[in-house]
């Protein structure tokens, strides 16, 4: 039955239309018709969670999730579902939470029906066949083997393990080999019946909330769901609840040191607090973290970071329900703020002491609750898929009138709410957990599921009041009035409809491209700087020092521009290959005075050597953590260091790091800005005139006066990005160990070089992507349980276009894995050439679906013609063409396109196996080394020589302008 919509609240530009509707079943349903929208969307949020895992069955409701993609009664094909999402141009994932888990997909318009049908038999008719049963544990055991050694995962673990085990908060939620299905046999359990009975138990119609994203009107969406959706059974199950604290009087006023896999020193003091969604609409954990978390000049982190304590803070609501939640404070630590721990301490509790004797100010919540609104109302439309599981998350929590809003919308000013809050963030109450290498050997305690050692010691409130004393006496204040907080919203009314970017300016120094906003009508602008400065690559140490300085600049900015952060508008400046990027962006009213203070920075930049030594050091702890990579990111890497020329090994960058003092950025800086070319785009709520007079600002700030900061480019410096060419019918071979010893994980990266970028090669490609996406994950994940982490996926590398196989497992070595992509392209092989017409014209369709889908908002929109620009490509038309190119493909081409490249021994393959070796298969590095190679195969021993032994492609970047394709 139609309950209604009209309540709900919704941003002022939103033109979708919402009602909610509750079935007989007591399903709770947000319908949302959007006639613009090209993707259509639903999630299911079922209201249990990792909490209601049965005691010694760990990671039960994680497995379940699992478990529901496989197969169900009317539907009863593995992995059909997913295959059906996957050929017609959508995807689809779940998560598992505390107290619920969301299943989610989108697929193209003209096959959400079907989709939808397969979709609701999770919830009414699923099979959980006993060999899926037994081969997803394996899924989800490799899925936890990858979190072992993360140090995000075990942190987290430490801090449920430290708290009341009776309490679910306590439990360990992924699961594993031994929660389900060793200690499970072990008392005469049977796993796949205790996941029916599970199933059966909570996954009740009453406990779920559905949401709906489509192009059809709502009455006939309604039609949809009631039908589909209806059959759900509605066991009038209660919510799942477990009054209580998790933390009792024994786990407060403790100290945790705790040693972390990676370097690096971090502090996380934690404070349970009432939950903050029974006053979500006072907002009071918002106001806190506002507070503490702000980095400008009288703040905590300004102190900390003037100190050169720390290198970040972050403060907020963290972990919670309804019936308990955590204010976490997070801190990143320098070598010297680890010493100095109990004054970080000290001085947090002083800033909280200054919240007391400030009292709750109205001003600072009406300017807080003025930006939530701006950006609540102004919010960027994003892809359908995202939305829904935004909503459906909600709907469990929220009244319905708010299922959009959730807690984005503070709005009652409570002082006596935000007080009481206050007062929670106790010296009584806090829990303090120092994270830091610095540790091992002392610990004597070790967390059980990921081994984390560690120690605890209770801190009486006499101990913290003495470090709040002995903390250095600064100057910390509330922050000031934000000047960044736009005040005029006004969508400028172009007249010029230019659907494409356009080259507005090109000399010597500069090239300007600009697009005015035609498609999204909002007061936003997207303003991107790439300076291509030839000395920024020519070796390891130049490479380390733009980096550094990219990074300083950063650093110097964050006091003033922290405010334009919190208003609504965003600034980055990082290193790229060829120099560095600025990207500012968000409300244009004031972007341009943002914009300026960043330009000024980088034109007077100087060396602070106090600032210099913690980002040398920041960086140094980067570079030693590579080794706790994770495999496959490791195999990744290697393959882009292989492939992309003129790229320094952060093996090197390491080495000359430790060398580098402030005045060799001194000496760099102005050497590198010497020469350069400047590529500008701006995008959005920007007239012509106003582009044009803001490259013309930048171009004079650094190329005019009587002594310029810089001088153009010659012809023969400007920078190229070129990627070596593999030999026709060759397969590469570069077998590495492991980095991190400790790591049982194995990666393959299986890559195939196929061509220069092309449009009808281009959009082969991409078709026999999409057919062998799902094949490929059904067959080496869901049967063959090679491991969690298995993907196809295209690949892109400055143009020159690729597949590649990337695969993550404990269960067999690379070499093994390397021999099942193999298999698996043979068997696909007949697959292809069985394919029928139908199917054949099915999957072109999606995919021409898939690249008409429209841009979702202006970064959306600027991301994809500036990769035109930074590639050189300049193809803003690409989609048109490449649908134009499908329209024409035929079924025999696609087969010829894959007996020429795709194909086991193509004659024009060009294959690269990126080989990384975990700790339990080193012994096959050296067998698989001494093995006898085929004519056809290349060992690279050394990456450099093999990099100047190749011929590169030619790159699109040409001089000024570039090249056209």
């Amino acid at each position: 039955m139609a309950v209604g919509g009209d309540e709900i609240v919704k941003p002022r530009t939103d033109k979708r239309e919402y009602r909610r509707i509750v079935l007989s079943n007591s399903l709770q349903v947000l319908l949302i018709s959007d006639p613009e929208t090209d993707k259509s969307s639903a999630s299911m949020s079922v209201g249990v969670g990792a909490f209601s895992d049965p005691v010694g069955l760990e990671g039960l409701a994680h497995f379940l999730e699992h478990m529901l993609f496989y197969a169900s009664e009317k539907y009863p094909e593995e992995d059909s579902y997913s295959k059906y999402i996957s050929e017609h141009g959508g995807k689809t994932n779940a998560f598992t939470a505390s107290e619920k888990t969301n299943y989610y997909f989108d697929v193209n318009n003209d096959c959400f029906e079907d989709a939808l049908d397969r979709f609701a038999q999770f919830f009414i008719k699923p099979l959980m066949s006993a060999d899926a049963t037994t081969r997803e544990i394996k899924a989800v055991d490799s899925e936890n083997q990858k979190n072992l050694l993360s140090d995000i995962w075990r942190m987290n673990q430490l801090q449920k393990h430290v708290s009341s085990e009776g309490h679910p908060y306590h439990k360990f939620s992924t699961g594993n080999w031994d929660t389900l299905e060793v200690r499970p046999k072990a008392k005469g359990l049977d796993t796949r019946q205790e996941l029916i009975k599970f199933y059966e138990e909570h996954y009740s119609a009453n406990l779920m909330h559905l949401v709906i994203y489509a192009k059809e009107n709502l009455n006939q969406l309604q039609g949809i769901i009631e039908e589909k959706f209806q059959a759900i059974q509605n066991h009038e199950k209660s919510c799942f609840s477990f009054p209580g604290q998790p933390c009792s009087s024994e786990h407060l006023q403790i100290l945790v040191r705790a040693v972390p896999i990676q370097q690096g020193h971090k502090l996380s003091m934690v404070w349970p607090i009432a939950p903050g969604i029974l006053h979500y609409k006072e907002g009071p954990a918002r106001y806190l973290g506002h507070l503490i978390g702000h980095e400008a000049e009288g703040s905590v982190f300004y102190v900390l970071k003037t100190l050169g304590w720390a290198t970040s803070l972050s403060a907020g609501e963290g972990d919670g329900t309804k019936e308990f939640s955590f204010f976490n404070v997070s801190i990143d630590l320098t070598d010297a703020g680890h010493e100095h721990m109990q004054d970080v301490v000290g001085l947090l509790f002083k800033y909280i002491l200054l919240l007391q004797q400030s009292g709750v100010c109205k001003w600072i919540f009406d300017e807080l609750a003025a930006v939530c609104q701006t950006e609540f109302h102004y919010q960027d439309k994003i892809p359908p898929i995202d939305y829904v599981v935004r909503i459906s998350s909600h709907m469990q929590k929220y009244p319905p009138e708010d299922w959009l809003v959730g807690s984005s919308l503070p709005s009652n000013f409570n002082p006596s709410t935000i007080q009481m809050f206050l007062d929670q963030l106790s010296q009584e109450s806090v829990r303090i957990f120092w994270i830091s290498k610095n540790f091992e050997g002392e610990a004597d305690m070790v967390e059980p599921w990921y081994g984390t050692a560690y120690s605890i010691e209770k801190v009486p409130t006499s101990m913290i009041q003495n470090w709040v004393q002995s903390a250095p006496d600064k100057n910390l204040h509330l922050p000031l009035p934000n000047v960044f907080v736009p005040t005029d919203l006004s969508v400028k009314d172009t007249k010029e409809k230019v659907v494409l970017p356009t080259l507005l300016r090109k000399s010597s120094c500069l090239s300007l491209w600009y697009k005015p906003d035609t498609m999204f009508f909002t007061p936003k602008a997207y303003i991107k700087i790439d300076f291509s400065c030839p000395l920024a690559s020519a070796s390891p140490e130049a490479s380390v020092l733009k980096d550094i300085f990219a990074r300083l600049l950063m650093d110097y900015l964050n006091e003033y521009a922290y405010y334009a952060q919190v208003a609504g508008l965003y600034y980055g400046i990082g290193k790229t290959n060829s120099g560095f990027q600025v990207t500012v962006l968000g409300y244009n009213h004031k972007l341009r005075i943002l914009l300026e203070t960043v330009i000024e920075k980088i034109a007077t930049f100087k060396v602070d050597p106090d600032r210099f030594a913690v980002i040398k050091e920041t960086v140094m702890k980067e570079y030693e953590n590579y080794k706790f990579q994770q495999p496959y990111q490791q195999a990744m890497y290697y393959c882009s260091l292989i492939l992309q020329d003129q790229t320094w090994p952060w093996m090197e960058e390491l080495e000359v790091l430790s060398q580098l003092q402030a005045d060799d950025l001194a000496r760099f800086t102005p050497m590198m800005m010497s020469r350069a070319f400047l590529e500008c785009y701006i995008a959005g709520n920007i007239e012509r005139d106003e582009a044009e007079s803001i490259s013309t600002q930048i171009e004079d700030a650094f190329f005019k006066g009587p002594k310029p900061i810089s001088q153009p480019l010659f012809s023969s410096q400007h920078l190229t990005n070129r990627v070596v060419k593999l030999d026709r019918g060759m397969d590469y071979i570069y077998p590495v160990e492991g980095l991190n010893t400790k790591d049982e994980n194995s990666a393959l990266v299986h890559y195939i070089q196929v061509h220069r970028d092309d449009f009808k090669l281009n959009v082969k490609l991409q078709l026999f992507g999409l057919l062998a996406k799902q094949a490929a994950f059904h067959q080496l994940r869901s049967v063959e349980q090679l491991g969690y982490i298995t993907v196809l996926m295209q690949r892109n590398d400055s143009g020159i276009r690729g597949l590649q196989f990337i695969i993550q497992s404990t269960v067999k070595g690379p070499g093994q894995i390397d021999l099942r992509v193999e298999n698996f392209l043979s068997l696909y092989e007949s697959k292809l050439r069985e394919m029928s017409n139908d199917e054949f014209k099915s999957n072109v369709n999606a995919l021409i679906d898939m690249k008409l889908e429209k841009l979702k908002n202006l970064r959306e929109e600027s991301s994809l013609y500036w990769r035109e620009i930074s590639d050189g490509t300049l193809k803003f038309d690409r989609k048109e063409c490449e649908v134009a190119a499908l329209r024409q493909l035929t079924q025999d081409e696609l087969l010829e396109f894959f007996n020429d490249y795709i194909k086991v021994d193509a004659p024009q393959k060009r294959t690269l196996s990126i080989r990384v070796y975990g700790s339990p298969h080193s012994s096959e590095l050296a067998a698989d080394r001494s093995e006898q190679l085929p004519p056809n195969c290349v060992e690279i021993g050394d990456i450099f020589t093999f990099r100047r032994s190749q011929p590169l492609y030619g790159s699109f970047r040409g001089g000024v302008g570039h090249m056209k394709l």
